[in-house]
C-alpha cells in the first residue's frame, strides 16, 4: 500500500518477516518515481524469499529460516566474492572461530602474491568473533584467488582487484565526442537478405567517420537469438548474452563464399533474390523470412572445405568460447530436432546432464559444429566492422548495447538453471510517468547468491566479451547492477519487490574489462532511479545518461514543468535528445506517443489527460528553446509546420551540455517519425521491425543515409559547424 510517510515504522522493522526479507537483500519498501513511498506486501515478499530458496510459508517457517540465514553467515570463512578497488579501502571479515589463519593468493597469470596478507589481519578472534583483512594496494588489477586455512576450515574466495575508476579514454579526455544511435536492423542496402546486417554495419560505421565525423555508433543489442524461425523481434529479449545474433551475419562477407562451386553459388543467389526486394520495402521487416533464406545460404558456405589456417583460427575460437559454446549449440540443435521449448516438454524435462541430450549431441555433431561456426563468423564480423571504425577515425567506434536478461526458455536457462531465479518470479520496473502500468520483461533474474559463490564468472565472461568488439558498452537499466525490480508469477508489474544486488562486485568488472581495451561504460540510469547509484557510477566513472526529453528542473517529474538547460547536465554522461523507447524527435513533436498509446489501450487514464501532459511537456520545450535563443517564438507557435528546425535547435541545444559524449539518433537524421519500440507491447506493435525511412515514408538504404542533406544538416550541428 501507499503511504504518506517515506521511511518505514519501527513496528514494520520489527516484524519476523520484514526482517527476514532484509536478510535476504530484499527492499521491503522504496520511493518511486513520483517520489512516493511504497510498501512491498508480504505476499509478495514471501515469494520473492521463495525465489531465492527461502521458506516463509509460515511464521514458524520464518523463523527458522531466520536463523538458518544467520548460523550461514556466521559459519562463512571468508566471502566467496571479495571486492578491492585500489587506492581505496577494502575490508573483508575472516571468521576463524579461533584458529590461526594461514592465506594465499594467487594471481590471475598463475603466480602467487609476494606479500603477506597475514601482516593485514587485525581483530581478536575471539570464539564467536572474527578477524578482518585490509587489503593491500599492491595487489594488482585482475582476477584472483584467495585461499584461507584456519585450523580445521578451508575456503577460497575469488578476489576481484579493480581500478578504482574507468578513466576516460585519451581522445574522450581530450574533447567532447559524438555519435549516431542506429538500430541497426533497420537499414538496409542491395547486398542485405531483408534485414540490416554486419556488412551494412561495417559501411554505416566507416561512412559515420568519413562523411559525418562522428566518434561513435551505439547499436541495438546483438545478443543471440533462436536458431531457425520463429525468431524474437526484440534484441532486449535475447537466448543468451553470452553470444552473437547469427541472423546479422552477411553469407556474401566469409572468406570461404568466394570459393563455393558454380552450381552453390547461383542456389545462394536464388536465396538472395528471393528476399532482396524487401531492402525496398517499407512495410515492417519479414525477420523469419530473411532468416530461412540466408540459414541455408550460410549452410552452403559452411560446407566449403576451409583452408588449414582458417580451420586453425576456427578450432581457437571454440577453445577459447569454452564450454558456454557448447551449451548454447546444443540448445540450439534441441531447438531444431525436438521443436519450439514453448511446444514441447524437453526444456523442462531436459538438463545438460541427461542421457537423450549427450545422445542428441551425438548423433547431430554435424549440426553442433554449425552452430559453432555461425558464432564464430559473427565474431569475426563484428570484430570487422570495429576495426573498419577505428580506422576510418572513430574515437570509440561501436558502442553495444547490453540488454537488461535473456529469455526464460532460453539456452543460458536451461543449460544454467542454477544461476537464475526461475519459474516463479521475472524482471520489470514499478509504474513510472512513462510505463504507467509498469513492465514485466519476462526474464528470470540471476541469482545473487549464485553470482556471490561463483565469482560472477558468467557476469565477466559477458562483459570480456562485449568489449573484445567495441570501444564501449551501454547497459540497459544499469540501475539492476543495485538491484533488480523481481515480479512473482500472478502479481503484475505493480506486484514486485527489489532485491540488491553486489553492485561493487559487477561495477569491479565493468572497470578491469574496460580499462584493459581503453573503452568506456555507459549506464542507463532513466526512470527510477535513486540518487546513490548516480553518485556511485560518477565515482567509478561510469557515464550515466542524459536526455532532453526527461531533464526538468530540479528532475521534477511532472510534464509541463520547467525544462533544465542542457550546461546544468552531468559531465560524465552521454547526452541525447531522444532514447529508442520514444517515437523519434520529428514523432514526438507529433504526438505519436499519444496516438500509438491510446490506440493499443496502454493508457491508464482518459487520453485527453495524457495528451494535456504531452502538450505541457512539448510547449515546456519549446519555452526552453525559445529562452535558450534556439528559435522564435513564431516557430515554437508552429510546431507542425518547422519539425526539421526544431529538432535541429534541440540538438543544437545539447551542445551546450558539459557531458563527455553527445548523441544523435540516425532517425532524427533521416526524419523519421515512426516508432521503433512501445514499451509495454510485444505482437501488438511492429516493435524492431521498422526499417528506416525519411518523413516521406521512402526508405533510406545503408549507402545513402550519410549523403542524406538532411543528415548532413544534423551532422554539422553536432560538429559545431552550423
Amino acid at each position: 500500500m501507499t503511504q504518506t510517510q517515506q521511511t518505514e515504522s519501527a513496528e514494520r522493522i520489527a516484524r519476523p518477516l520484514i526482517q527476514l526479507a532484509k536478510l535476504n537483500g530484499i527492499s521491503t519498501s522504496y520511493i518511486d518515481q513520483l517520489g512516493t513511498y511504497v510498501e512491498i506486501r508480504d505476499e509478495v515478499l514471501v515469494s520473492v524469499l521463495a525465489a531465492l530458496g527461502v521458506d516463509a510459508s509460515s511464521d514458524e517457517a520464518i523463523t527458522a529460516s531466520y536463523a538458518a540465514t544467520q548460523q550461514r553467515i556466521a559459519d562463512t570463512l571468508v566471502e566467496p566474492t571479495v571486492v578491492k578497488f585500489i587506492g581505496k579501502e577494502a575490508v573483508t571479515p575472516i571468521r576463524a572461530k579461533g584458529n590461526d589463519v594461514a592465506l594465499k593468493l594467487t594471481l590471475e597469470d598463475g603466480t602467487e602474491y609476494a606479500g603477506d596478507l597475514t601482516a593485514y589481519l587485525t581483530g581478536s578472534n575471539a570464539d564467536d568473533g572474527s578477524l578482518q583483512l585490509t587489503l593491500p594496494d599492491d595487489i594488482p588489477a585482475g582476477y584472483h584467488t584467495l585461499a584461507v586455512d584456519a585450523g580445521p576450515l578451508h575456503a577460497e574466495a575469488a578476489l576481484i582487484c579493480a581500478p578504482a575508476r574507468i578513466e576516460l579514454p585519451p581522445a574522450v579526455a581530450e574533447k567532447q565526442r559524438w555519435g549516431w544511435m542506429a538500430q541497426m536492423y533497420s537499414i538496409r542496402s542491395a547486398e542485405s537478405w531483408g534485414v540490416g546486417d554486419y556488412g551494412d554495419l561495417k559501411l554505416l560505421l566507416s561512412d559515420a567517420a568519413t562523411k559525418s565525423h562522428a566518434d561513435f555508433m551505439l547499436i541495438n543489442p546483438i545478443h543471440a537469438t533462436a536458431p531457425v524461425p520463429p525468431l524474437e523481434p526484440s534484441p532486449y529479449l535475447p537466448e543468451s548474452r553470452r553470444f552473437l545474433n547469427v541472423t546479422y551475419i552477411r553469407p556474401q562477407d566469409i572468406a570461404e563464399y568466394a570459393e563455393l562451386n558454380e552450381a552453390d553459388q547461383a542456389e545462394v543467389a536464388r536465396l538472395h533474390a528471393e528476399v532482396s526486394p524487401a531492402n525496398d520495402s517499407i512495410e515492417p521487416l519479414d525477420i523469419n523470412s530473411a532468416w530461412w533464406h540466408k540459414r541455408q545460404a550460410l549452410q552452403l558456405v559452411y560446407n566449403v572445405p576451409r583452408s588449414v589456417e582458417r580451420q586453425a583460427a576456427f578450432d581457437a575460437f571454440k577453445e577459447a568460447a569454452g564450454p558456454d559454446l557448447r551449451a548454447f549449440a546444443a540448445w540450439s540443435v534441441a531447438f531444431q530436432v525436438w521443436g519450439a521449448p514453448w511446444e514441447g516438454t524437453w526444456f523442462k524435462d531436459t538438463n545438460r546432464d541427461s542421457p537423450e541430450v549427450v545422445e542428441l549431441m551425438r548423433e547431430h555433431a554435424d549440426m553442433v559444429d554449425f552452430e559453432c561456426w555461425l558464432q564464430w563468423i559473427a565474431d569475426e564480423q563484428v570484430t570487422a566492422a570495429q576495426n573498419a571504425a577505428r580506422d576510418s577515425g572513430m574515437a570509440l567506434g561501436l558502442m553495444q548495447d547490453m540488454a537488461v536478461g535473456v529469455h526464460s526458455l532460453g539456452a543460458d536457462v536451461w543449460w544454467n538453471p542454477e544461476r537464475f531465479a526461475v519459474g516463479s518470479v521475472t524482471v520489470g520496473c514499478p509504474p513510472d510517468f512513462y510505463n504507467q502500468q509498469g513492465q514485466d520483461w519476462g526474464q528470470p533474474p540471476f541469482n545473487p547468491n549464485y553470482l556471490a559463490k561463483t565469482g560472477y564468472g558468467v557476469y565477466r565472461e559477458m562483459v570480456h566479451n562485449m568489449f573484445s568488439h567495441a570501444g564501449a558498452v551501454r547497459i540497459d537499466h544499469i540501475l539492476g547492477l543495485f538491484r533488480l525490480w523481481w515480479i512473482p508469477q500472478g502479481e503484475g508489474a505493480r506486484g514486485g519487490a527489489y532485491v540488491t544486488y553486489d553492485y561493487e562486485a559487477m561495477i569491479a568488472i565493468l572497470t578491469i574489462e574496460a580499462s584493459r581495451v581503453n573503452g568506456l561504460v555507459v549506464g542507463e540510469d532513466l526512470g527510477t532511479v535513486p540518487d546513490y547509484v548516480r553518485t556511485v557510477l560518477g565515482e567509478h566513472g561510469l557515464l550515466g545518461c542524459m536526455v532532453e526529453w526527461f531533464a526538468r528542473v530540479d528532475d521534477s517529474p511532472n510534464a509541463g514543468d520547467p525544462y533544465a538547460d542542457p550546461s546544468t547536465y552531468r559531465k560524465y554522461a552521454l547526452a541525447s535528445v531522444t532514447t529508442h523507447d520514444l517515437p523519434p524527435t520529428a514523432g514526438y513533436l507529433q504526438f505519436e506517443h499519444v496516438k500509438l498509446r491510446e490506440q493499443l489501450h496502454l493508457l491508464s487514464g482518459p487520453v485527453e489527460e495524457f495528451q494535456a501532459s504531452a502538450t505541457a511537456e512539448r510547449d515546456a520545450m519549446m519555452d526552453r528553446l525559445v529562452e535558450s535563443g534556439l528559435i522564435t517564438p513564431e516557430v515554437a507557435g508552429d510546431v507542425e509546420g518547422h519539425i526539421q528546425e526544431i529538432v535541429e535547435a534541440m540538438h543544437k541545444m545539447l551542445l551546450k551540455s558539459p557531458s563527455v559524449l553527445l548523441q544523435a539518433a540516425l532517425v532524427d537524421g533521416v526524419g523519421e517519425t515512426r516508432t521503433q519500440n512501445q514499451p509495454g507491447t510485444s505482437s501488438e506493435y511492429s516493435n524492431w521491425r521498422v526499417p528506416l525511412a525519411g518523413p516521406d515514408l521512402k526508405v533510406v538504404h545503408t549507402d545513402e543515409v550519410f549523403d542524406l542533406p538532411r543528415v548532413q544538416s544534423l551532422a554539422a550541428i553536432m560538429n559545431g559547424e552550423k
